[in-house]
């Protein structure tokens, strides 16, 4: 098929940028979208713009979403981010870096976006296998999500455009992802993952993302591009 388009949910972080590259191999026509939703690291924005820049995207659509007004999250309020978990105390609870219905709102949006453009697919970075625990990262919610949309649109209900929630990340281990994205030719030194960033943009090197980005690198044997700081 000509001209495939296809929305991409960016945050500028390793999977999302990896999921794009996917994308774009593919040979989707890229929109990005990302979200200024009152999170503390909104520098990953500035990630997100590269990554899309990077990319060749149609169009970068950056929306203002303010979920800190909901609050109920340490990304979003001043509860303190948690520092130094390992893998077990991660995995054990959904932690307060869970961001309340934050990829359902990401995704509704996403859908309107596509149902507009006429896009049939919607690409999301999520990853079932080293994540912080969030429950709209599992297959379930995914496979309910596309099925609401189809329910939920204009299009679907016509049934000219049936739409398909793409999770190429979400059964790969960290490493896995590492590896596909330098294989795609990925510069993951433009990316940003940390939750709880320096003044001066730098990562903390201590929160979940930074330990299972930092654990993703070193299983796959590559050096990170992205120094991190202790």
């Amino acid at each position: 098929m000509k001209n495939k388009k296809a929305v991409v949910l960016l945050s500028g972080g390793l999977d999302s940028t990896t999921v794009m590259a996917i994308a774009r191999a593919n040979g989707y026509e890229i929109y990005g979208l990302s979200f200024r939703y009152g999170q503390r690291h909104a520098m990953e924005l500035e990630a997100a713009r590269r990554v899309a820049r990077a990319f060749n995207a149609i169009e970068h659509m950056i929306m203002d979403v303010d979920l800190a007004k909901i609050g109920g999250s340490a990304l979003t309020g001043d509860n303190q981010v948690p520092k130094n978990r390992d893998e077990g105390e991660m995995k054990k609870e959904i932690p307060v870096t869970y961001v309340p219905a934050r990829n359902t709102i990401f995704l509704a949006h996403a859908l309107a976006w596509a149902e507009v453009l006429g896009a049939s697919e919607i690409f999301l970075g999520v990853n079932a296998i080293d994540y912080s625990g969030y429950p709209d990262c599992r297959p379930q919610y995914i496979a309910a999500f596309e099925q609401m949309a189809n329910l939920a649109t204009k299009a679907g209900v016509e049934g000219k455009t049936r739409v398909k929630i793409r999770t190429p990340l979400i059964h790969m281990t960290k490493a896995d992802i590492i590896r596909k994205g330098i294989e795609l030719g990925v510069d993951y030194g433009m990316t940003h993952s940390c939750y709880d960033p320096s003044p001066e943009g730098m990562p903390c090197g201590r929160c979940d993302s930074c330990l299972l980005r930092e654990k993703g690198f070193r299983e796959a044997g590559i050096t990170d591009p992205v120094t991190l700081v202790r």
